[in-house]
């Protein structure tokens, strides 16, 4: 009789954003684990299934490299939202003033009846309102760009301390196979 080779395997599931599956499946498979599945989640995500061998060598090791991996992950998608972030804030609050004056210029046209400058000035204001709102988004573009060009070279360095994470991890594992 044939004796078979037994491999137990310790199971994780882990969510990541559609977008960023490939990467996430580059993370942990840098960790030794070997991808069993794929799920579509909720809205805009997908449920990875891993697993790894239990008896892994450098297993602690793996783990704390992993968990520094995610940390990072975390840190640069944090990054990412925050070019944008302030920007948002900024067009949201400027967008709702433009609206009121817009507004406040179609009140004054027809609350005050039978009177020309009240007409005129309603006019006026609403023009302003419009042009307020044209302008928001090239103010929203101005300030996105300006944080994007302040956070892209922090970017390229956690991208970078996320590579020497993946490497530290993958040579732990080579270091298995000889």
């Amino acid at each position: 009789m044939q004796e078979k080779d037994f491999v137990s395997y310790e199971y994780k599931t882990v969510t990541a954003k559609a977008k960023d599956q490939t990467r996430a499946m580059d993370v942990y498979e840098a960790f030794g684990w070997e991808i069993a599945g794929t799920t579509a989640s909720a809205v805009d995500g997908v449920t990875l299934s891993l697993k790894r061998d239990r008896k892994q060598k450098h297993r602690a090791e793996l783990n704390k490299l992993e968990r520094q991996a995610v940390e990072t992950l975390g840190t640069i998608d944090g990054l990412e939202r925050a070019k944008t972030t302030g920007a948002n804030v900024f067009a949201y609050i400027f967008g709702v003033f433009a609206a009121l004056v817009f507004g406040g210029g179609m009140c004054l046209c027809m609350l005050v009846e039978n009177s020309i400058p009240a007409l005129i000035g309603g006019i006026v204001l609403g023009l302003i309102g419009l042009t307020l709102c044209g302008v928001n988004y090239v103010i929203y573009k101005k300030i996105a760009s300006a944080k994007t060009k302040q956070l892209l070279p922090v970017i390229d360095q956690t991208e970078e301390k996320l590579a020497d994470l993946l490497e530290k991890g993958n040579d732990l594992l080579k270091t298995d196979l000889i």
